[in-house]
């Protein structure tokens, strides 16, 4: 049986390919993939052949966002035994030595891979195929009750979860997510587990806010600048990195509020308006991935207490992932998009 994997060679150019044999290192256990969320960065590589400032420079594996089972366990003995379902936590820290990074925050160690990653040459081989050697210290076991395709949602609701927590403590405050693709989604499932007074999202398409509505979440269409100010929210998550969100989300916090700038910017200089954060003394606050958070989010997810209802919004087989990209890259068509490897 081939190694179905889903591989990026250039922009417009996404392949599926046969990945070959998997040979672990004494560390790795070998992962049969059973699902795969489509993420943003996933459709930079398709569509442009980079994201932000990584640019492929070789064939590619797309994908960190997946789950599976455990085929065979790692040699030295670490890490689950064969048969155990897993979540990928995909990132592996690393300094430069060079640049100071806080050690407890990992997600922010200057060097760092992650899955699926073309900031490093050789690239970072990502999880999109039928099995993968990864190391133990990235599998977390779930439940064995826990689906696998609410499992694949791990990671990016941990970092709906991480963006959160950068605000603090939100049981009883006013929260608002200027976008409402998955992330914006997920944060809005995060926010109303935190116990927030009123969560309500933003979107430009009639779809992600259709999807927020029937999961009793208020939502507003990002056009109407006039109910957007009026929100006055506590805490404002930024979630679309669009410069017009980013605006929007200085707009809707009430003064003294917090804005979590969770959405990547495009790089460079990009305009805001500072003024209004100023006089209104905003906590303009980063959030990039997430750190020590994944196996709360796992039990959250397990327990039910993080309700994502409705945020998968397909679920496709590998071999149609040309299709299944296309679909997750038209936000008035879709929400969270899964690859099915099974």
């Amino acid at each position: 049986m081939q190694n179905l994997a889903v591989v990026a060679h250039a922009a417009d150019d996404l392949r599926i390919d046969d990945a070959g044999p998997v040979r672990p290192a004494s560390d790795e256990a070998v992962v049969e993939i059973a699902y795969g969320g489509i993420c943003g960065s996933d459709l930079h590589y398709w569509r442009h052949g980079a994201a932000g400032a990584s640019v492929l420079r070789e064939p590619m594996i797309l994908g960190h966002e997946v789950s599976g089972v455990v085929a065979t366990a790692a040699a030295d003995g670490s890490g689950p035994v064969a048969g155990t379902p897993v979540a990928v936590h995909p990132l592996t820290p690393h300094g430069d030595g060079v640049t100071p990074w806080p050690e407890d925050r990992p997600n922010l160690a200057p060097a760092s891979s992650y899955l699926g990653s073309a900031l490093h040459l050789p690239h970072t081989q990502g999880a999109f195929a039928r099995h993968v050697a990864l190391p133990t210290r990235m599998l977390h076991a779930v439940p064995a009750d826990l689906d696998l395709r609410i499992a694949a949602l791990a990671e990016p609701a941990a970092v709906a979860w991480h963006a959160l927590a950068r605000a603090g403590d939100v049981r009883g405050r006013s929260v608002a997510v200027i976008g409402a693709g998955p992330i914006g989604q997920l944060v809005a499932s995060v926010a109303t587990r935190a116990g927030a007074r009123s969560v309500t999202v933003t979107d430009l398409h009639d779809e992600p806010r259709r999807v927020a509505e029937a999961r009793g979440i208020r939502s507003i269409d990002a056009r109407d600048a006039e109910a957007i100010a009026a929100l006055h929210a506590d805490v404002v998550v930024e979630s679309s990195g669009t410069v017009p969100g980013l605006s929007a989300a200085v707009s809707a916090a009430v003064r003294g509020g917090t804005v979590v700038l969770l959405g990547l910017q495009r790089a460079g200089e990009v305009p805001a308006p500072l003024a209004t954060a100023i006089t209104r003394e905003l906590a303009l606050i980063g959030s990039f991935r997430f750190a020590e958070e994944f196996d709360d989010v796992i039990a959250a997810l397990a327990d039910g207490s993080l309700d994502v209802t409705g945020i998968v919004s397909e679920v496709r087989p590998a071999t149609d992932a040309l299709a299944a990209f296309a679909l997750a890259a038209d936000p008035a068509s879709s929400c969270k998009v899964l690859l099915d490897f099974g």
